[in-house]
């Protein structure tokens, strides 16, 4: 299917990138998701749409877009396209290399490697959490000792997004004692002698979004593969962190979007005692807090965004957006399920996909718990 040519001097709405494929991105989700595979074919629906393009800047074949621009992208994704998993690997594309390689890479390496991630040739990972080391990223114990021109890299990340397809990793490591400026940041191509990437995880959700551990013997990487100055790490992590909260969960409000449609359309519709079954107290009290779930996704995400868009301090407002949208998405998705019934408890209606996707989203980016925490610590509790 090809979309309609865009009118000269017009530029679309990032919330409709996906919309012309749509028939693609949804074809067959329920037998992806059984199989646990990367969909390479819907893959090619979500590069022709120009949705990965749009953050970057148009020198090397980006869009040009805001942050905002993404956000709202990926938010049309997440509404236009079942497969939560795709969604989410396409989300990881975006943000785990090519956002701070444009931020902070040299220039001799955003010239190289850009244009193919934002066409989405080359798939991307950044491996930063480890097994004993998630959100305590200060103390990851991955190390990248100076020898010469060459750094040489020893440890090992664990559950990297992407990593069992992806070309290009940016490895998060320690080159000096744990601390602040204790992190430092490198591009690894996946051929590259001394890393190894492993079989891919089975898992509860987001099943086509393949995820693995990766590790690093001796793997020797030149100082000219760095991202930003060594010690720049947590600088680099932090802006990229802010990036993949505001785009992964954009992508869910898109979701809780459609599937609050859909709930309010079958309530409407499906029929029991000689009454829709939304004129039920029970029934419609939960599609009204299904309302309220949505847009309070919406005000925090917007909220947030605009701050981090406008350089301002934003560290609460992350935390609590991250918190408020993922635990939304998932209590939105129990709904669904109840409100449906049996149906909903059928594999074929895609809502138990739903609860199981939605999960996810209270562990990732640090679980819900952890943002508690963060938001209590800067409250100085």
């Amino acid at each position: 299917m090809t979309p309609a040519p865009r009118t000269a001097g017009t530029a679309p709405d990032p919330y409709t990138l996906a919309t012309a494929w749509a028939e693609e991105l949804n074809l067959d989700v329920e037998e992806w998701d059984a199989r646990a595979q990367f969909p390479w074919e819907k893959w090619k629906a979500i590069q022709r749409s120009g949705l990965l393009a749009v953050p970057f800047e148009t020198q090397y074949g980006g869009h040009g877009g805001t942050l905002t621009d993404t956000m709202r992208a990926l938010q049309g994704l997440g509404h236009t396209c079942r497969d939560a998993g795709l969604g989410f690997s396409a989300s990881t594309q975006i943000v785990s290399v090519g956002v701070p390689l444009q931020a902070f890479g040299s220039q001799e390496l955003k010239s190289r490697f850009l244009p193919a991630i934002i066409n989405g040739e080359l798939i991307t990972a950044h491996a930063i959490t480890e097994p004993d080391n998630g959100s305590d990223a200060l103390n990851i114990s991955t190390t990248a000792t100076r020898d010469g021109d060459d750094y040489v890299i020893d440890g090992g990340k664990m559950f990297i997004t992407n990593a069992p397809i992806a070309d290009l990793f940016l490895l998060y490591v320690r080159t000096g004692r744990p601390g602040p400026f204790a992190l430092s940041v490198f591009l690894v191509e996946r051929d590259t002698p001394g890393l190894t990437v492993g079989e891919p995880l089975s898992k509860m959700g987001l099943r086509t979004s393949p995820l693995s551990a990766v590790t690093f013997d001796g793997l020797r990487v030149p100082a000219t593969r760095r991202i930003g100055q060594e010690g720049a790490g947590f600088l680099i992590l932090d802006h990229v962190m802010k990036r993949e909260i505001l785009f992964s969960f954009s992508l869910t409000l898109g979701e809780m979007e459609h599937r609050f449609e859909r709930v309010l359309a079958y309530a409407k519709s499906r029929r029991q005692f000689g009454e829709p079954i939304g004129s039920f107290q029970g029934v419609s009290h939960k599609i009204a807090d299904m309302k309220i779930a949505v847009e309070s996704a919406r005000k925090w995400l917007t909220d947030t965004g605009a701050k981090v868009e406008a350089g301002q301090d934003a560290a609460i407002d992350i935390a609590a957006t991250k918190t408020v949208v993922s635990e939304a998405n998932k209590q939105t998705a129990l709904d669904a399920v109840q409100i449906f019934g049996g149906q909903g408890y059928l594999t074929a209606t895609g809502l138990e996909r739903d609860v199981r996707n939605a999960v996810a989203g209270t562990i990732y980016s640090g679980t819900s718990e952890i943002q508690r925490n963060r938001i209590a610590s800067l409250l100085g509790l």
